[in-house]
């Protein structure tokens, strides 16, 4: 009998490791880091590294699966424009992006917003590009340094961009950016809704 045991046991982890390869093929379209790539897709952001190995959900992959968030639009930004310094524009974005997650009205003491302050105060004494702090360092895990979360909505993307405008030098958004990224969750959450609604 313990003989058998061990022959079952394998039997049955190798069923489960063949059930686990097509269950990550199929649920590719409902992680996070899915959402994240479909937003920077819609955006024209380039997908980094070894992700592009996998497959790059379209809009049309994700609709019918878990809105996009207001901290998931965020980390999207990582993807498309990271390697940037934070600026007050960015920083003005973020502010509203969090003021819109969480439904409080002032900035939260350690969170994203504040942190983007901190940078963006701090950049605009630098001169040197490589001692500032980028937009990834600010946003990375942003979802998980929000105390609360939710999708996003296009009346949420047109107070980002208002921010991001308001607090920009030429008045402009940044391609990539944050309002962008935001811009871009919206849509894609306002076609999952139209489409489920169709069905």
């Amino acid at each position: 009998m313990s003989q058998e045991q061990p022959k079952r046991e394998e039997a049955e982890e190798e069923h489960e490791h063949e059930s686990i390869k097509q269950e990550d093929v199929s649920n590719v379209q409902e992680s996070p880091l899915s959402r994240k790539r479909a937003v920077a897709d819609s955006i024209g952001g380039q997908v980094l590294g070894k992700d592009r190995k996998q497959a790059s959900p379209s809009s049309e992959s994700v609709s019918g699966r878990a809105n996009i968030t207001i901290g998931e639009a965020l980390e999207a930004t990582v993807v498309t424009a990271g390697n940037r310094p934070v600026d007050y524009s960015d920083a003005a974005a973020i502010q509203a992006a969090e003021v819109r997650a969480t439904g409080r009205t002032n900035i939260i003491p350690g969170g994203v917003a504040a942190a983007a302050q901190s940078a963006a105060t701090r950049n605009a004494r630098l001169t040197n590009d490589e001692e500032k702090t980028k937009l990834a360092e600010i946003l990375a895990d942003a979802s998980s340094k929000l105390p609360s979360d939710k999708p996003v909505t296009r009346k949420d993307a047109e107070g980002v961009i208002g921010a991001e405008l308001r607090n920009d030098p030429n008045l402009c958004t940044r391609p990539g950016g944050v309002a962008a990224s935001i811009a871009a969750a919206a849509r894609l959450n306002q076609s999952n809704s139209t489409s489920g609604t169709k069905k």
